[in-house]
């Protein structure tokens, strides 16, 4: 037994460690993480830019006000299922059981940063032979492909894991 006394669950309050081991990880579990981890990378990829005449300027993930939100989201889902699948002393109980967070959180994520992705202008087109364009770009689609497999492993996992949707749980008024 480590320094500090253990909680009436066995789980240390303090100075508990991480015990990640990534043997014991499939796929599916691998398919949160990485999604997770390229979400956060794609957020210093431009977002949405303009080019004029092979001029270009763009911004990245950082600027997009609710799209940030949507990225941070996917990064924060990704970061508690590492936490969970690492042992670590988060909330296993109750109608917000870990993968049921996860995937909510993913969920959320990947509709902000559809609806960032809908809702930039986007056009071009050409003036006395200079051409030019706007809208989307690379880090907003690597984030929106992210989000949909961080979602689709999250809810694989959930739907293997034979949990209970927390609105479906057996409550007191049941």
């Amino acid at each position: 037994m480590g320094p500090f006394p253990a909680t009436p669950q066995g789980v240390q309050t303090k100075g508990a460690s991480v015990a990640f081991d990534p043997k014991r990880l499939n796929r599916t579990d691998w398919g949160v993480l990485v999604a997770g981890a390229i979400a956060f990378i794609a957020l210093f990829l431009p977002w949405y830019g303009v080019s004029v005449a092979g001029f270009s300027a763009s911004v990245s993930g950082w600027s997009t006000g609710y799209g940030l939100f949507g990225g941070l989201l996917l990064v924060a889902a990704a970061a508690w299922f590492f936490l969970w699948r690492a042992e670590a002393a988060i909330p296993k109980e109750g109608p917000l059981t870990p993968l049921v967070v996860t995937t909510g959180l993913a969920a959320v994520g990947l509709l902000l940063v559809v609806i960032r992705w809908a809702t930039l202008p986007r056009g071009g087109g050409g003036i006395l032979g200079r051409s030019f364009n706007y809208g989307p770009r690379v880090g907003i689609w690597l984030a929106v492909i992210m989000g949909v497999v961080e979602v689709a492993c999250a809810a694989i996992l959930f739907t293997r894991s034979g949990e209970q949707l927390p609105w479906k749980s057996a409550g007191p008024h049941s």
